[in-house]
């Protein structure tokens, strides 16, 4: 129960880009098609979850050493590491994607949703149905970024989703472009923050 719970709260109530409002940046610059938003959310799903188990054991590492200091240059650089992977993966299976993502591929590395994940398992204490605040185990760790991840490509496929459909409209010139999709985005979050009752 108690990862359903986590996994309920990471994709609706606590949405990383809706409302924590982390990863703004390739939330706004990828979202103009859905096909682009599908592949930068894999991408991000596999840097989130893979950052976070191997960040979450380093941690240990670094507390049992007492340079826990070293704390964010070291997840840096482990996300570093692995957005370095999934560019070479990416460049060789799927070049049309890797062209669209552009920029915004190696930008994942100072993508703050990907390292606020991997700081907020190792320091925040969490409490469910009403038990002792406790620090994340490597299972809820893992389940945790995962369910983060799939809630950041929800949020940007919706989003990407519903830019399409601006673009096919009669925008009002004043908000054609960027000031559209800033009033989506607004709308989208505020809908999200009708979950936020879900879960006492």
């Amino acid at each position: 129960m108690e990862y359903i719970l986590i996994i309920i709260s990471a994709i609706f109530v606590n949405n990383i880009v809706l409302s924590q409002f982390l990863g703004i940046c390739p939330f706004l610059g990828v979202s103009s098609k859905v096909n682009t938003a599908a592949g930068m959310s894999g991408a991000v799903c596999f840097v989130i979850t893979l950052a976070t188990v191997v960040t979450f054991l380093l941690n240990k590492i670094l507390v049992l050493c007492g340079i826990q200091f070293l704390q964010t240059i070291a997840f840096i650089l482990v996300i570093a590491a692995l957005v370095q992977m999934v560019e070479i993966v990416l460049k060789k299976i799927s070049p049309s994607l890797y062209q669209a993502l552009g920029i915004f591929l190696p930008l994942i590395t100072t993508n703050c949703a990907v390292l606020g994940v991997a700081i907020n398992v190792v320091t925040k204490e969490f409490t469910f149905a009403g038990g002792q605040p406790h620090l994340f185990g490597l299972g809820e760790a893992t389940v945790y970024a995962f369910a983060t991840s799939l809630g950041y490509g929800l949020a940007m496929i919706i989003f990407a989703g519903l830019r399409e459909q601006l673009s096919l409209n009669n925008v009002p010139k004043a908000f054609k472009g960027v000031p559209i999709a800033l009033l989506t985005a607004g709308i989208l979050a505020m809908a999200f923050m009708g979950f936020s009752g879900m879960i006492q």
